[in-house]
C-alpha cells in the first residue's frame, strides 16, 4: 500500500504545464549592425557617397573599419537602405527633432463664456475683452446663454444677444458650431480666424 502512494506522488509531479517561450522583445526603433538580416543592403557611407547595392558582410566590415555603426534607414525598400553612422548620436539628434516637434505643438484648448439674457453692457463688454484674449491666444470659445425661470419665454432676447457677439467678434473669429438649445441654454462655439 506505502509503495503505491509514492507511486502517485512521483506521478503528480512528473505532470507539469509546458513552459511557455519567452515572447520575443521587440525593439523601438530602426535595426543596427548584426540586426540587419538581409543578404544585400544599398550601402551609403559616413561622407553620404552611395555605395549601391552591397552585401551585407562587406557593408559590416566598412562601418566596423571606420569604427561607426551599420543602421537600416529605410527598411521597406529593396534592398533595405543602411547608412554609415554613430548610432548613438543618430538616436540622440531623433529625440531632439521629436521634442522640438512636440515644444512646437499648440493644443487647441475650448474656453467658456457664460452670459445672460439681460447682461448689462459694461458685464457684457468685460467678456468680450477675455473673448478677444481668447482668440488671440489661438483657443475657441464656447458661448453659453443661460436662461433662468420666466426668461424662457422671451428666448428672441437671447438670440439677439447671440448676434450682437456674433457681429462684435465677426472680424477675428468665425462661427464654429451656430447657436442651438441644450436643456434651457443655448450654445455657440466661435474659433479663432
Amino acid at each position: 500500500m506505502p509503495s503505491r502512494l509514492v507511486a502517485t506522488a512521483e506521478e503528480s509531479k512528473a505532470i507539469r504545464r509546458p513552459a511557455r517561450p519567452a515572447q520575443p522583445t521587440t525593439k523601438e526603433g530602426p535595426r543596427i549592425n548584426e540586426e540587419i538580416r538581409v543578404r544585400e543592403v544599398q550601402l551609403i557611407d559616413q561622407t553620404g557617397t552611395n555605395h549601391g547595392p552591397t552585401d551585407i558582410a562587406s557593408a559590416l566590415q566598412r562601418a566596423q573599419e571606420a569604427g561607426l555603426d551599420l543602421v537600416e534607414i529605410a527598411p521597406n525598400s529593396s534592398p533595405p537602405v543602411c547608412k554609415i553612422l554613430d548610432y548613438g548620436k543618430y538616436k540622440y539628434q531623433a529625440q531632439k527633432k521629436a521634442a522640438e516637434a512636440r515644444k512646437k505643438q499648440k493644443v487647441v484648448e475650448v474656453k467658456e463664456i457664460k452670459l445672460r439674457p439681460m447682461i448689462d453692457d459694461h458685464d457684457y463688454f468685460v467678456k468680450m475683452r477675455s473673448m478677444q484674449r481668447f482668440f488671440e491666444e489661438g483657443d475657441k470659445v464656447k458661448v453659453t446663454l443661460r436662461f433662468r425661470g420666466r426668461e424662457m419665454a422671451h428666448q428672441e432676447l437671447g438670440y439677439q444677444l447671440l448676434n450682437r457677439v456674433k457681429d462684435d467678434t465677426g472680424k477675428i473669429a468665425k462661427v464654429e458650431q451656430e447657436p442651438r438649445f441644450e436643456g434651457r441654454q443655448v450654445v455657440m462655439v466661435l474659433a479663432p480666424r
